[in-house]
């Protein structure tokens, strides 16, 4: 039985245009033919995965040493029994129409609409109060109206506002109410305008002063159920994902575990696990979390932000390493092209 594996990471972008015809900003499409080689990580034997040039994926396949028994692509081919992708879109399902793949492999219309609806941002911020207790922080509120931006901001002085359909590190703002200047409001009113213009709401949620980010990574069935596949350590700038610590299950806990007790991490695990409702959505999400410090000391974010596709964190672990000794880093570098680089921590 072989899959079609397929690496579109410019999915949310994707989402916030809500288009079939949806042409990715040329980042996204550099990032996309630089890295489409990354389902080889999770594929099986005899899988497919759909790259710009073949070359290069075998190129960069036999440098992670992981490729065997699976074939590189640039059109896919016509014996597939299913589909696996980053993340599924109006656009990337009109792509594969016109490449002739057959309309029972590709998931319908209202299927489509829902992981649209699941992706947005109020998500997230319906789940985070469920998961509030002693030793968690964090509020999110949804914003029709520039008006109630500006009374968040006067209650809180510093927040975060986030467009509801964004990639990494776009569609944030950071405003801190004491060094705002006329023209830097102005600027900021005129974003967020066209955010609640565009997408028909704008997140604010208070900032926090940020010690760790990390997140946990999970697979739903679509029936329902959802299982657990590991934590995840990694580093952003400005909201933009920079890398991943490879290390087992076990020492990525004791790193955590400086902050958070590991049980008080795994409370949070399973009541995520037993409160997300995701109705018939299958595949891999993440949720984002990070430690901030406060006055009486470190609290858990548990909810920054879902996932509702696969995540820099699934490809992490993958590349877990077998000996609680070895630890790694993986990052995304850019110089000409991005590239995907593992080096000792």
């Amino acid at each position: 039985m072989a899959i079609l594996h397929i690496f579109n990471p410019e999915h949310d972008i994707a989402l916030a245009s809500n288009l079939a015809n949806f042409t990715a900003p040329h980042a996204g499409r550099q990032l996309r033919a630089d890295l489409g080689f990354l389902p080889v990580l999770w594929a099986s034997e005899g899988d497919v995965v759909l790259v710009d040039n073949v070359e290069h994926a075998q190129k960069a396949c036999r440098r992670l040493r992981r490729c065997a028994g699976v074939q590189f692509a640039s059109v896919p081919p016509q014996e597939i029994d299913g589909i696996q992708v980053w993340g599924w879109d109006k656009a990337l399902k009109a792509q594969l129409k016109r490449k002739g793949v057959a309309p029972s492999l590709l998931p319908s219309d209202a299927y489509l609409e829902h992981i649209r609806l699941l992706s947005h941002r109020r998500t997230s911020a319906r789940l985070l109060p469920l998961l509030q207790m002693q030793g968690t922080v964090g509020e999110s509120y949804e914003c029709v109206k520039p008006e109630e931006v500006e009374k968040l901001l006067q209650k809180y002085g510093q927040v975060v506002m986030k467009a509801p359909w964004s990639s990494s590190g776009r569609g944030l703002r950071f405003c801190d109410a004491a060094r705002l200047v006329n023209s830097e409001k102005l600027i900021v009113n005129n974003w967020l305008r066209n955010v609640i213009f565009r997408q028909g709401s704008i997140m604010v949620e208070p900032f926090y002063d940020k010690v760790k980010d990390f997140g946990m990574e999970f697979s739903a069935d679509g029936q329902g159920h959802i299982h657990y596949e590991g934590l995840s350590l990694f580093h952003t700038v400005n909201g933009a994902y920079v890398g991943n610590i490879l290390a087992t299950e076990r020492t990525k806990q004791e790193m955590l575990s400086r902050y958070i007790p590991a049980d008080f991490i795994r409370c949070i695990r399973e009541k995520i696990i037993s409160l997300l409702d995701l109705g018939n959505y299958a595949g891999p999400f993440g949720i984002d979390m990070m430690i901030v410090k406060s006055p009486s000391g470190f609290l858990l974010h548990p909810c920054v932000e879902i996932n509702l596709r696969r995540t820099m964190g699934h490809v992490a672990l993958s590349l877990t390493p077998d000996d609680d000794d070895i630890v790694k880093v993986m990052r995304i570098e850019l110089t000409d092209h991005y590239k995907l680089k593992i080096n000792k921590l």
